[in-house]
């Protein structure tokens, strides 16, 4: 079992810190950065690189257990129980690598990070109408 999730919280963002939390983690299932049994680190941990609060740790976790994502296990830690990740966006599928070379060029033709994710947010749109982004 691994442990690979790295919280960063950004506190200008207005988004609750739990919810952070737990969008990061749903990230992480989603890219299969985190599997089926995967231990998560405990509040301790969370609070000690990231200076929040272990009750907002605690949160998200039990958010993470209501949508059926994770389990507590009393004396043993909080444990990823299913996957989110989709075969078609794993590391090394065609459109993860067709994605990595378009920001490649992005990059190349001076498209700072904000014009990508302005970019990213008018192309979504269009493709998705009435759905927000997380």
């Amino acid at each position: 079992m691994k442990a690979v999730v790295v919280f960063r919280i950004d506190r200008r963002s207005g988004v609750a810190t739990y919810l952070q939390i737990v969008r990061q983690v749903e990230q992480a299932l989603r890219m299969g950065a985190l599997e089926e049994g995967d231990r998560l680190p405990t509040a301790a941990q969370v609070a000690a690189s990231t200076k929040v609060n272990p009750n907002t740790t605690l949160k998200a976790y039990r958010e993470l257990e209501r949508m059926g994502l994770a389990e507590v296990r009393q004396g043993a830690g909080t444990f990823i129980t299913r996957s989110l990740a989709q075969p078609q966006s794993g590391p090394g599928s065609p459109l993860r690598s067709a994605l990595a070379d378009w920001l490649d060029r992005a990059r190349a033709e001076g498209l700072t990070g904000q014009d990508v994710t302005a970019l990213f947010h008018a192309a979504f749109e269009s493709a998705y109408p009435g759905e927000a982004p997380d």
